[in-house]
């Protein structure tokens, strides 16, 4: 096999099995599906892509990262054979590492924690994340110069 199908098939595989534990999978899981069966039986491609995210799953709850990564030895030789028995199958699985590789529309989550010190407040009171530079009140390195 051609160094650039091989790598090709790994990426691919990778990409799989990052994919089989996230949130999206069901989505990810239908088109490999479709590029797996090409005509044959799709409800037994997914049979085995459950397998394997189940076996993943419950290696990666185990710490057991050889069993993860059979997973991901499986699937790469699987990728490699689809490769190699079909030449149109290479482009359909670029398409599809492009699409996985795309920029999430979901904005990422993160926990803000807020303390109020100095006293009783009065007044109006803004919870933020990120507000760029911004520095309500003196800044830490003005007030440890003012008491050295």
């Amino acid at each position: 096999m051609e160094p650039e199908l091989a790598a090709l098939a790994a990426a691919g595989a990778t990409a799989l099995v990052q994919q089989m534990v996230t949130d999206g999978w069901g989505n990810v899981r239908d088109r490999v599906v479709v590029f797996f069966s090409r005509g044959r039986d799709e409800a037994a491609v997914e049979g085995e892509l459950e397998e394997s995210r189940t076996d993943l799953v419950a290696a990666r709850d185990a710490g057991d990262e050889d069993a993860a990564a059979d997973v991901q030895a499986s699937w790469r030789t699987r990728l490699r054979r689809t490769l190699r028995n079909d030449p149109e199958a290479a482009a359909e699985l670029r398409t599809l590492l492009a699409e996985l590789s795309l920029p999430s529309t979901v904005p990422a989550t993160s926990t803000v924690h807020n303390s109020i010190r100095g006293g009783v407040q009065h007044g109006t009171v803004v919870q933020a994340h990120t507000v760029g530079d911004l520095t309500i009140g003196e800044s830490p390195r003005r007030t440890q110069g003012a008491t050295e």
